[in-house]
Parts: C-alpha cells; sequence; structure tokens
C-alpha cells in the first residue's frame, strides 16, 4: 500500500462532511461567482477553500500534501461546526438559504443523503 500523510479518520470524515463531487462543487462555486454586473472566469469564481477541496476530491490520497491535509481538518470542522455534531449523524436537512450555500462552498449540501 502506499504511504500517505492522511491519517484513516481524517479521510473518512472528510469524505462524509464533502458529500458533493468535485464537478458539482466546480459548477456551484461558478454560478456562485455570476453576478449581476460582473462576472468571474469559471475557474476562479467561488471560494478559494472550495477550489481546494474540489482539488482534494481529484486526488489520491497517496497524494495529499500536509497543505491539503490542513484543508481537509478546516472543512471537516467548519462543515461539523455549522451542521452541528458528529459527521456520521447528519440527515439531509432543509434551512435558511445563507447557511445552505456556506455550506456548499466547501462540498456539503445539506440536502444531500
Amino acid at each position: 500500500m502506499a504511504e500517505t500523510i492522511v491519517d484513516d479518520r481524517l479521510w473518512e470524515n472528510f469524505h462524509r462532511a464533502v458529500n458533493m463531487s468535485s464537478r458539482e462543487l466546480r459548477k456551484w462555486l461558478a454560478v456562485q461567482g455570476a453576478g449581476e454586473i460582473t462576472e468571474t472566469e469559471p475557474d476562479q469564481a467561488g471560494s478559494e477553500l472550495g477550489h481546494r477541496v474540489a482539488d482534494i476530491l481529484g486526488k489520491r490520497r497517496a497524494d495529499v500534501t500536509p497543505d491539503d491535509v490542513e484543508v481537509m481538518r478546516r472543512v471537516v470542522d467548519k462543515v461539523t461546526d455549522l451542521r452541528g455534531g458528529d459527521t456520521g449523524q447528519w440527515e439531509p436537512t432543509a434551512g435558511e438559504d445563507h447557511w445552505r450555500h456556506r455550506l456548499m462552498n466547501v462540498g456539503h449540501d445539506p440536502l444531500s443523503p
């Protein structure tokens, strides 16, 4: 097995917290970057953290860098804080648009199982 710097727990929690695919996340970030007056380039639209998450989703576990590990921790913490509780306990939940959009900016759609 290839050596990795990501422990099993973080890897599993990250992939539970991030329930959008890289493609879905990039599409969401592009939509978020479209404004009434200006529109950013699709690959630059949305949050930098969201783009980092999408990049990590495209990597094999053995290719994750120390910076990626820090991003993974931040995302798990952020989603856990916003959703509340353990990552394994979440049910699809409707909430206010602002709350849902904050979660989707890092790859978690609270309406998805």
